[in-house]
């Protein structure tokens, strides 16, 4: 009788915790400004993953990549794995900036990568660009009949 009265009182004291908590929003990105789903920050670098979807049978995840090499250097890529071989697997690249979150994204370039009877497919590019802007990168992945999408913040180039 004592475990089952302990027992009660923890799952009502886990149940008070979580009510409690659930009540305060997170500040964690509210100073960020956000430009159509992107953050704007001045990190190094930057990944997005593949939205969530209707579970398919062929797309895994999908991933792209924003790195800061240096001034007006970027490293610009994406990734698309399947749950397993497919006929074909494809990853679509787009690479873009704005000014600021008042702005809209500009394209600046883009590019894809097939491959065929495997389960991943990844391409990427050191690419020169004009400082003082913000970049991105977005994905289309799609694997067989499934198609989704990712999307990098936006990182700040010198």
């Amino acid at each position: 009788m004592k475990k089952k009265l302990i027992s009660v009182c923890f799952a009502a004291v886990l149940m008070v915790g979580l009510t409690i908590t659930a009540e305060f929003p997170t500040k964690a990105n509210e100073s960020k400004p956000m430009l159509d789903g992107s953050y704007l920050t001045c990190e190094d670098e930057s990944t997005g993953i593949a939205g969530a979807m209707t579970r398919g049978v062929d797309l895994q995840t999908g991933y792209s990549k924003l790195r800061e090499l240096g001034p007006g250097k970027i490293y610009a890529g994406g990734t698309t794995i399947a749950q397993h071989n497919v006929e074909s697997i494809k990853v679509s690249v787009i690479v873009e900036r704005a000014k600021d979150e008042n702005d809209d994204w500009h394209y600046v370039d883009s590019w894809q990568k097939e491959n065929e009877n495997t389960f991943s497919v990844s391409t990427s590019k050191m690419m020169e660009v004009e400082p003082d802007w913000y970049y991105r990168v977005r994905c289309i992945h799609s694997a067989g009949n499934d198609m989704s999408t990712s999307r990098t913040n936006g990182l700040y180039i010198d």
